[in-house]
């Protein structure tokens, strides 16, 4: 009798531990789908190209909020004192849309350049980080060319594939 008991209750639990971790798993994507969620068009990374030093460099990156619930910013932070911002104050209702506004001093670049703005707010960052990442990049010159001008309007060429 034993021997039988062992074994009967040892796939009764495992029945109830699969059961309970998959009501976990689905309980945990059923709240991923809940919450404030940005959806940035264009994504959310901006490429200025060749850009002449001096004037700034204006860019809109403009949101939906594709989540449940509003979207409150609380801060928007450059990560240079060389980049002005500018973001929707007020909360961004689901299927609203919203921006963040980013002015560039380009005097102070030299090159080619790589900037980061932290978005601090209550939406649902696409790793779990504590605040959304933009991206800004380009190559601020003192003479721009017209073939500097071409390049920026080429199509990207596409690369082969390794193994292919």
């Amino acid at each position: 009798m034993k021997k039988l008991l062992i074994p009967v209750l040892c796939v009764a639990l495992s029945g109830t531990f699969v059961h309970s971790t998959y009501a976990q798993n689905t309980a945990t994507s059923a709240e991923q789908k809940q919450g404030p969620r940005f959806n940035f068009e264009g994504g959310d990374t901006h490429d200025f190209g060749v850009v002449k030093r001096g004037p700034v460099a204006m860019h809109k990156f403009e949101f939906t909020n594709v989540g449940t619930e509003p979207i409150i910013v609380m801060n928007v932070t450059p990560s240079c004192g060389c980049t002005n911002v500018e973001w929707s104050k007020n909360p961004v209702l689901p299927g609203e849309k919203g921006f963040i506004q980013l002015g560039l001093k380009t005097e102070e670049q030299h090159g080619v350049f790589h900037k980061e703005v932290y978005i601090q707010s209550n939406a649902i960052t696409p790793h779990g980080e504590k605040r959304y990442t933009l991206y800004i990049k380009g190559n601020a010159k003192d003479e721009v060319t017209e073939a500097d001008m071409k390049m920026q309007h080429a199509p990207a060429k596409k690369g082969k594939k390794k193994g292919k």
